[in-house]
């Protein structure tokens, strides 16, 4: 089977790349609209000329019309080019009221409950548009839910960028989402409206709390409680940090995530289970209406999020494809999913790491399955489905692996382990959960069924702790960037060409590959080993400044343990192989530049005046005074200082017309690349 024999995996793969291109480009939504209706227009004249249907001027013309429609697509997305969008009336005005509505609840964290909010009306002006709202709290504060709505005259602030290198950048994964602003308050600081109106995520989100309450009420306990809530109501948010590593370390963190695989199980059940339908008037219609009725009944119960929604359609179009008896037919099916429902609707889903994981696994389970199956036919039947289950779990960590290694850098060895050991029983344990959930609801759930649930989800979580405990077949930190990524794709597909005819061309390709990886491998070592930099970084409550000299890694900190985060990260990115921890000195020489460093004791060693003051741990100075004594170039104030103390200082160097930088507002200051 050619992968790109197929129209809408054609289709698909231009949509993309126009929606790349305008992410890229970012133009006015005018320019691409009049390219889209122009190629249109061009597509229907040669259609309109049959003679044409089939020639090179009107495959021009396709490609030019999807390039075209994935540019609009990508540019009306952006909230900055619609024109009710709040960025347009109401950030440069003060105290004006606004009306938001809850669109989601994230995780919170230790102090702050977070959600995803819409605004409806800013003061009497209606806007469209979904900030990130923070609500400062304790323990005891019950927050907010879906749909609720709320009047505030909270600050619109910029989400900030990320302060150090290297680290992940929440600033640009909210954008994705088209939130680029924050509000934050306390809970005295808006008022909840006593009355809202219902939307089908805020009636889920209470059926969710529902079933909760109830599973709760029927005595499952927290830990077995939250894996239920994960794998049947799409919520992670109560799985304990512990369990949740265990899962990620083995492998097995996608039976967490309700997506193709929870859904396809969900499939197959149905198919089996509503077979005698087939025997009545119409019965295979009949029971493709029930089933796909039954997948979105499911989703519903999962609490309708991108990976459910996602999922449902693709094998909404999968159970359509069985009803046709066409079910060979899969890489159109997942063209159609994607282009004609998901990206259409939301074509920024394509940068979300959710969406790119799912179909990169989807895709190589229906194309590199069916290769691996021809390697080996046993006779034996529980050999056979061993088999197929390592052959489908083999497939998709193929599709994943190079997507997973860019983004989180590890990868679990035993994964094959952990998925023969609970995938199998997975249908099992969903279908026994599903009725959990309806006796629960009915008030009708037998003990017995408690505790066996309970005893299945505990030796669930055991078995997928012992594979996690074998720490050495999980490699971490694996240095991975966008070209690696690509190029490992390329040698993938080379592979699995070859695994279905070999060709002098194909190995030729596959080794370009090789060669090109361990090319770009060796370039970006050489370009470490001769590399060498300074950096303070932005850490609250704490200094922290990097020494990288090639490969080596020397780490000035006061807190060595909240530095830790800091420097893995940085390590990975940099390809670090040696990383060495020391105490703050109170002077450096760096580039030729001298470098002060004055903490709490405000201690100034007997020392020439130094090229750069570097502030720490809110030191009681009197500065102006100070600086008539040492004169520096510039000052450096990090994190661990107290905001009025840097606002104080800030002040005093615009006073004096001299150069300062605060980590907290500009980020990590290099000596390496700036310049004074």
């Amino acid at each position: 089977m050619k992968l790109l024999d197929f129209i809408p995996i054609k289709l698909t793969l231009l949509l993309i790349s126009g929606i790349v291109i305008g992410v890229i480009l970012d133009p006015k939504p005018l320019v691409p609209l009049l390219f889209s209706v122009l190629s249109i227009i061009c597509l229907g004249f040669l259609f309109y000329k049959s003679e044409y249907g089939e020639s090179i001027p009107f495959g021009m013309v396709v490609v030019s019309t999807t390039l075209g429609i994935g540019l609009l697509l990508a540019s009306v997305a952006q909230p900055k080019n619609r024109s009710l969008h709040y960025s347009h009336h109401v950030l440069n005005k003060t105290s004006t009221s606004q009306h938001l509505k809850v669109l989601e609840v994230l995780k919170p964290t230790p102090f702050t409950k977070r959600y995803v909010a819409e605004i409806q009306r800013a003061g009497s002006t209606k806007v469209q548009g979904k900030v990130l709202l923070n609500i400062q709290t304790d323990s005891l504060y019950e927050g907010l839910q879906v749909d609720d709505e709320l009047i505030t005259w909270g600050t619109f602030e910029e989400i900030p960028p990320t302060r150090n290198p290297h680290q992940f950048n929440y600033k640009n994964y909210m954008a994705r989402q088209g939130i680029s602003h924050q509000i934050r308050l306390d809970p005295q600081e808006y008022y909840l409206k006593p009355t809202k109106n219902s939307t089908i995520r805020g009636i889920t989100a209470t059926f969710r709390r529902k079933i909760s309450f109830k599973l709760k009420k029927a005595g499952f306990e927290k830990d077995e409680l939250g894996i239920i809530q994960a794998l049947l109501l799409g919520q992670r948010s109560d799985i304990s940090s512990e369990t949740y590593d265990d899962y990620k370390n083995a492998g097995a963190v996608h039976i967490l995530a309700v997506s193709g695989l929870h859904i396809g199980i969900v499939l197959l059940l149905l198919q089996f289970l509503l077979r005698p339908l087939e025997f009545l008037p119409k019965g295979k219609t009949v029971k493709l209406v029930v089933i796909v009725l039954l997948l979105w009944s499911f989703a519903f119960l999962a609490g309708l999020s991108a990976s459910v929604v996602r999922a449902v359609t693709m094998f909404s179009f999968v159970a359509y494809a069985l009803y046709l008896i066409r079910p060979s037919n899969t890489f159109n099916i997942l063209a159609l999913s994607v282009f004609f429902i998901l990206l259409v609707i939301d074509p920024m889903l394509l940068f979300q790491v959710g969406f790119q994981m799912s179909y990169a696994a989807v895709l190589a389970i229906v194309w590199i399955y069916p290769k691996l199956q021809r390697f080996w036919f046993p006779e034996n039947m529980v050999l056979g489905k061993v088999w197929q289950l390592l052959s489908v779990s083999l497939a998709a960590q193929l599709g994943v692996l190079p997507v997973s290694l860019f983004y989180f850098h590890q990868f679990p060895g035993l994964f094959f382990i952990s998925n023969l050991l609970i995938v199998p029983f997975l249908g099992l344990i969903l279908g026994l959960g599903i009725g959990v959930i309806i006796l629960a609801l009915l008030n009708i759930l037998p003990g017995f069924l408690v505790s066996l649930y309970s005893a299945a989800i505990k030796w669930m979580n055991i078995i997928v702790g012992w594979v996690a405990r074998q720490e050495a077949f999980i490699f971490k930190d694996i240095p991975f960037d966008s070209v690696q990524l690509v190029l490992a794709y390329i040698i993938i597909f080379a592979l699995v060409h070859l695994m279905s005819k070999s060709a002098f061309k194909r190995v030729v390709v596959l080794l370009l590959g090789i060669l090109g990886f361990q090319a770009w491998s060796f370039y970006l070592g050489l370009t470490a080993h001769n590399q060498e930099r300074v950096i303070v970084l932005h850490q609250t409550a704490n200094t922290v400044l990097f020494h990288q000299k090639g490969r080596v890694l020397a780490i000035h900190t006061s807190d060595t343990a909240r530095a830790d985060r800091l420097a893995t990260d940085y390590k990975v990115a940099e390809r670090v192989l040696k990383v060495s921890y020391q105490s703050i000195k109170n002077s450096y020489k760096i580039s030729g530049r001298s470098l002060l460093v004055m903490d709490s004791l405000a201690i100034h060693p007997a020392c020439p005046a130094p090229d750069i003051l570097l502030l720490t741990q809110s030191p009681k100075i009197n500065l102006e005074r100070y600086l008539d004594i040492i004169d520096p170039k510039r000052i450096i104030a990090d994190g661990s200082n107290y905001a009025s103390y840097v606002n104080r200082w800030k002040k005093t160097c615009t006073q004096r017309k001299l150069p300062f930088h605060y980590t907290g507002e500009k980020g990590s200051y290099n000596f390496s690349t700036t310049g004074d």
